[in-house]
Parts: structure tokens; sequence; C-alpha cells
């Protein structure tokens, strides 16, 4: 018998008005990076200690590919809620959300457009990416918008 080992992830965003109404749900795939892979390898053994538990957003509208390293256009960055899910088998799926709103110091519009999955506040290894249509959000107006992000391992 053979195992195969993949990882895949799957990110939501929502975007809510002041009132907390939503005014817009989003659920796509992402790409899981060459060094994202080479980081979970090293967290498997131990010799890589820093998880993946940091949410970047940003304007950039590149595709994204397998080799990239950082975003575009990173706008924010701030440590997510973790825990684990259960998508094939008991906690197969580890889930990373953040919330973003004016209180992160984000002010005026953004029209977001790609997130980052990370192991650092700054700089530090990209796990994920992916871009997608843009999500204008009005920081000011208090909208807020959650990235959560979903990797199965199966």
């Amino acid at each position: 018998m053979r195992d195969r080992f993949r990882l895949r992830g799957e990110i939501e965003l929502i975007l809510k008005n002041k009132k907390g109404e939503v005014k817009k749900r989003v659920k796509i795939k992402n790409v899981i990076t060459n060094v994202g892979k080479a980081q979970v390898a090293g967290l498997i053994n131990g010799v890589v200690t820093s998880p993946f538990r940091y949410v970047a957003i940003g304007t950039g509208t590149t595709a994204p590919s397998a080799s990239d390293t950082a975003l575009d256009n990173e706008i924010a960055r701030k440590v997510g809620s973790t825990s684990r899910a259960t998508t094939n088998v008991t906690n197969d799926t580890a889930v990373v959300e953040a919330t973003f709103s004016s209180a992160d110091g984000l002010s005026g519009s953004s029209n977001v457009a790609e997130a980052g999955l990370f192991d650092a506040a700054s700089g530090g290894n990209m796990l994920a990416r992916q871009t997608f249509s843009a999500i204008p959000v009005n920081w000011d107006g208090g909208d807020t918008l959650t990235i959560r992000w979903r990797i199965i391992v199966s």
C-alpha cells in the first residue's frame, strides 16, 4: 500500500458592514507554495518550529504561483485564531482565521484582491496564496473582512 500526502487549501472571505451584516461571502481554493511545502516538512521533524498562523491581505492581482514567497502588495497582516477541524479524518484540517478592520490601522477604502498565510508577523515563509476578484472594503465606514483559511491534509 502506498500513502500519498497532500496539502490542499481553501479560503473563505467574509465582508461585513458596521452592523455585522454579510455583504459578500466567497469560497475559493488556493495555491500551496514550494517554500510552504518545505516548511511543512520541517514542522514534521522539528527542524522548523514556527507554525503558519499569520494571515495577510493585499491589493495585488498577479496570478498566484507555487514559487511565490510574498504577496504582491500587502496592506495588513495579523495573527489569526487557530483550531483544527475534521474534513475526512479526525483533525485533518488546520484552520486559521483573522478579521481585519479599522482597528488594525486600516483606513479609507481598499480593493482587497489577495491573501496569504505566513509563519511570521512580517517577512517569514508563505505557505499559501490566492488572488480573487477585488473586494471593496470601506474601513472608515466600519466594514470588516474575515479570512478563514482551511489547510486540509489528505
